[in-house]
């Protein structure tokens, strides 16, 4: 997954693998040629979801059996769904159906690249995960519900990039829409969170002095580093990328 950093990781795991079952798709009518009995699977069939993005479901599953998550974000997974499939009809739809993938906006073996995007699942899903675990053993009721949003959408957002980037019914810009669209949403539950932290000094269920002041610098880290994601890079660098890729790759829909 790339956590909204970009098209390597689709919020943490590079897809290395998934490129793999694209190639072996690209090849297999070469192969039917010489073995005429042999049966080529649709091109837009779904591929097996890699290991992160199922961790990723888990998380939303036990998230939403909590009951800490509100309407309002199952309401936002539910239509960022609809409409993902929706723009990639009308506005951005994967017009060459035989094509294996848009090429990478960027370098998938960059280790600059790579270590932006552990950086993103270790500030905004590892530690804050962890951090709502201890907070059941503390009893910070505050902390957990405060917390909980973010995490829920960012395990959201991997698991809507795997599902986008398992099927070639996909076009880039649809892809590029996932990460921005959750990560505008995520600044505003990182907004709260951070509000809370710094008010719940003295109130009930608030957790020992040392959570208090982890809470507040895991919430502010949250908050520089999406921001820097979306104002600094999905926006300004990777959409006008993948937009260019797009219509000068033949994608754009003939008149």
């Amino acid at each position: 997954m790339s956590g909204g950093i970009g098209p390597t990781g689709y919020d943490i795991s590079l897809p290395q693998e998934k490129e793999v079952s694209y190639k072996e798709q690209e090849d297999q009518p070469l192969k039917n040629v010489h073995n005429p009995t042999t049966i080529a699977l649709p091109n837009n069939t779904l591929n097996f979801l890699s290991f992160n993005e199922l961790n990723s479901l888990a998380v939303v599953i036990v998230l939403s059996a909590s009951g800490m998550v509100s309407l309002e974000d199952f309401a936002f997974v539910s239509f960022s769904l609809i409409y993902m499939y929706f723009i990639s009809k009308v506005a951005f739809p994967s017009l060459n159906k035989l094509s294996k993938d848009p090429p990478q906006v960027f370098d998938p073996k960059s280790k600059l690249l790579r270590l932006y995007v552990f950086l993103g699942a270790l500030i905004g899903l590892f530690t804050p995960i962890a951090y709502i675990l201890e907070g059941v053993f503390e009893g910070d009721k505050e902390g957990i519900k405060a917390a909980t949003p973010h995490v829920f959408l960012l395990a959201s957002q991997v698991f809507m990039e795997g599902v986008a980037l398992s099927s070639n019914r996909f076009s880039a810009p649809v892809r590029a829409f996932i990460p921005t669209f959750y990560n505008s949403r995520r600044i505003f539950t990182i907004m709260e969170w951070l509000k809370t932290e710094i008010h719940k000094i003295n109130e009930e269920h608030s957790g020992s002095a040392w959570r208090i002041h982890v809470g507040r610098s895991l919430a502010v880290a949250n908050m520089a580093f999406w921001c820097f994601n979306l104002f600094g890079f999905l926006l300004p660098v990777y959409l006008p990328k993948v937009l260019k890729m797009y219509y000068s790759s033949g994608y754009k829909e003939k008149a």
